[in-house]
């Protein structure tokens, strides 16, 4: 009677048992529902950063490439600009530099590394400000020497009609010529070394060498002092020896006495003056490259060269 008892009606049991299962049904259910909305949440936290961290990235990029450009621009604005003075001239030589760095060092920086970008911007700025005290010297210093020139020029006419030179002019002129030293110096361009043969043909053949010339041209120039002027050529072998066609030819340049392979006399007037000095009674040529050195008393004018097989 008591196993009857405690005997489970069939039926209750597999309606518990279904009770059951539905419980555990449900409760992984909502579990499962639970995880796929953090996962859900989870994909969308990584979707925005991603979003968020590659529009930062395009952002630095674009940055970077505008810096890029406004570097690039101020490196052509640099090499576009020039001065007639050796002191600017190496100042700007040493800025080009600066910018030719600063071009390579922000080519090879990520676009990422926000430091660089900003000390690259500043190093942009300060070169900026560098270069327009530039322009500002630059356009001092011409106005200025365009004045003196012009004054030195007006200067030496009116003492040569007037014939005479009272103390206060003199002392005007002397602090002119010492303001415009450089530009009253004599020049030259077009210097030219050429080889003949005995036909007085131009040639590259050692072997068939007579004599050379230099040709040049003496430039323009209202402050040169005008008169007789006598112009010498040093001609060096390809040894580096001083070819001397026996004339004895020799002047003296910043208290030095120096040999000379040949010379010539020009009546100088200010104007361009075209002259050749020829190179004559040397016994041989060798192949090689020649240079000749073109001088006055006063400065070295030039050099040229040529090739000889």
């Amino acid at each position: 009677m008591a196993d009857e008892i405690k005997r489970e009606d069939p039926l209750e049991r597999l309606e518990r048992e279904e009770a059951e299962r539905k419980a555990r049904g449900g409760s992984l259910r909502t579990t499962a529902i639970i995880l796929a909305i953090v996962a859900v949440a989870l994909a969308a936290a990584l979707a925005y950063v991603y979003i968020q961290k590659s529009t930062l990235v395009s952002e630095l990029e674009e940055e970077k490439e505008d810096l890029t450009e406004q570097i690039v621009a101020l490196q052509a604005d640099y090499d576009q600009l020039s001065s007639d003075y050796d002191v600017i001239n190496s100042q700007l030589d040493s800025s080009r530099e600066e910018v030719a760095q600063l071009v390579d060092r922000i080519k090879r920086t990520q676009a990422v590394d926000r430091a660089k970008i900003r000390q690259y911007e500043k190093e942009l700025g300060t070169l900026r400000s560098i270069m327009r005290s530039y322009v500002v010297q630059i356009d001092s210093l011409n106005t200025l020497n365009h004045k003196l020139t012009v004054e030195a020029a007006n200067a030496r006419k009116e003492a040569a009609e007037a014939g005479r030179r009272n103390v206060e002019l003199t002392a005007q002129v002397e602090g002119y010529k010492e303001q415009v030293a450089v530009g009253s110096k004599l020049k030259a361009r077009n210097i030219s070394l050429q080889a003949y043969n005995g036909s007085d043909k131009v040639t590259d053949r050692s072997s068939r060498i007579v004599r050379m010339m230099v040709n040049l041209i003496l430039s323009e120039n209202d402050l040169t002092p005008k008169g007789p002027v006598r112009v010498y050529v040093r001609v060096k072998d390809p040894e580096g020896n001083l070819l001397l066609d026996g004339t004895g030819a020799s002047f003296t340049l910043n208290g030095e006495a120096l040999a000379a392979t040949a010379s010539r006399e020009v009546d100088y007037t200010g104007a361009d003056v075209e002259m050749s000095i020829y190179v004559n009674n040397i016994p041989e040529y060798h192949k090689g490259v020649y240079i000749a050195e073109v001088y006055t008393v006063q400065s070295l004018l030039g050099k040229a060269e040529v090739l000889l097989r």
